[in-house]
């Protein structure tokens, strides 16, 4: 029988937000049996505490937010999907995450960060069973318009995924996939970065988005050879002169992986399928899927299953 974990003691970290630039205080503390994962804005008056859950998902543009809902729809806490991972990836079941700001620290962009704190202060069984999510049959989500589907499928010997990505025309992201056979390879993608189109950055900027965004804690894609003017106006945005390695990376920085990019999809997606509330037990194949479709995908999912 498998035992429902904690952390044995509380991690710390801080570090500025991708979206919102804003530098934020962050701690995993063990929780209680039957706890699950909950977030609380210790930053706001009363100290609302909500679930991270996917019906409580309210944004999904690069990157996941929660919402605590109701007459507290405003308290949000955003770009979630890496510490989600990093807890589901390495088996936590229960536990209270505090911050004192609307956004999750970015730190390198992966969920290593994450992985090495749960790791140096360890895990522990508590005195309950582990309850699954417990895919019975083909369960399927499709937006046929932007080729996006994400299938469930039985798997007897636990959790199992596989994405598939499609960046039609890009020089430097064809087809790739990313596979993993259970979470015991979950360290094959945690330290995969995540990673935006260098022709991308203007337009999210003008949204309000990425101002915590820089090269330390991203990947930039260039699809194309600059002109001295996009030069000089990237050399303006970053204080240096920009120089692209032969992987269409910008400055001179090497992939981890040659399918990094599919690699940080699929620790995106384990991340944001945490929010079904319980670890799933099933083979999860997804294509061209991001946040927005996990989104959708884990709320079908709770739908069917149940609670």
């Amino acid at each position: 029988m498998e035992k429902q974990t904690t952390i044995k003691s509380a991690a710390s970290f801080s570090g500025k937000g991708l979206h919102t630039g804003v530098v934020v205080n962050l701690t995993i503390n063990p929780a209680p049996i039957g706890h699950g994962y909950k977030f609380q804005r210790v930053d706001l008056e009363d100290k609302p505490v909500f679930n991270a859950d996917a019906r409580n998902v309210s944004f999904t543009q690069r990157g996941t937010v929660l919402s605590a809902g109701g007459d507290k729809a405003n308290v949000t806490v955003s770009t979630i999907e890496h510490l989600m991972s990093a807890l589901r990836g390495r088996r936590v079941d229960n536990c209270l995450i505090t911050l004192d700001g609307p956004e999750v620290p970015i730190l390198d962009g992966s969920a290593l960060p994450f992985v090495e704190a749960i790791d140096k202060v360890g895990i522990e069984e508590q005195d309950a069973e582990r309850e699954y999510m417990v895919i019975t049959e083909k369960t399927v989500y499709e937006e046929p318009e932007k080729n996006i589907r994400i299938i469930a499928l039985p798997e007897a010997d636990g959790f199992a995924a596989q994405v598939n990505i499609a960046f039609n025309g890009s020089r430097c992201l064809g087809n790739q996939f990313a596979l993993i056979e259970s979470l015991d390879e979950y360290e094959t993608v945690y330290d995969c970065r995540t990673f935006v189109f260098l022709h991308e950055v203007a337009f999210l900027l003008q949204q309000g988005l990425i101002k915590g965004g820089d090269l330390e804690n991203a990947i930039v894609f260039v699809e194309k050879e600059l002109t001295a003017e996009e030069k000089a106006q990237v050399a303006a945005l970053m204080g240096k002169t920009p120089t692209i390695h032969p992987s269409g990376v910008l400055n001179d920085r090497d992939l981890k992986y040659n399918n990094e990019a599919a690699r940080h999809k699929l620790l995106d997606l384990i991340g944001d399928l945490a929010l079904v509330g319980k670890p799933i037990k099933g083979r999860i194949i997804a294509t061209r899927s991001g946040h927005g479709s996990n989104a959708e995908f884990a709320r079908m999912l709770i739908k069917k299953y149940g609670f």
